[in-house]
């Protein structure tokens, strides 16, 4: 599979996501980190249909696509509060360079709208590309490692 490496940084943090949840005091917090675990979910939906861990499936594909959409265009609204929990992988510089942040979370949402469309392993395989790109942009500078 060319396109390995973005599959790699969603699914892993899907499957980190879980545990981190338990204990979580703040709301705000909470509510962006199950954010964060719809966009794996989702993620982690279409990287398996690209390692053929599951069949593809276009329907499917396009509804993970549309729940990444979704959940990206909840980002600014999720974030816009600095609220912080011990439990939250959110690092603070979020909030230094929120133009940024959200600049990202704007590509995420266009690279998603724009993989709706897929209908074919090979358009998976190129949406997921630029998917995958902002998943890494973001957590490289925005997430705890």
């Amino acid at each position: 599979m060319r396109f390995r490496l973005p599959i790699i940084l969603p699914v892993l943090a899907f499957a980190t996501v879980a545990g981190a949840h338990s204990g979580v005091k703040d709301p705000t917090v909470m509510a962006r980190m199950n954010g964060m675990t719809d966009l794996g979910r989702a993620s982690k939906t279409l990287g398996e249909m690209m390692q053929g861990k599951t069949a593809f499936d276009a329907g499917a594909a396009q509804a993970a696509a549309a729940e990444l959409a979704t959940q990206a265009a909840l980002i600014p609204d999720r974030f816009r509060d600095p609220a912080t929990d011990p439990k939250s992988e959110a690092l603070p510089i979020i909030w230094e360079q929120f133009d940024d942040f959200l600049a990202i979370a704007a590509r995420m949402k266009v690279a998603a709208e724009s993989a709706q469309g897929i209908t074919t392993l090979d358009d998976l395989n190129a949406a997921f590309a630029a998917i995958g790109q902002t998943c890494r942009d973001c957590h490289r500078t925005y997430r705890k490692p």
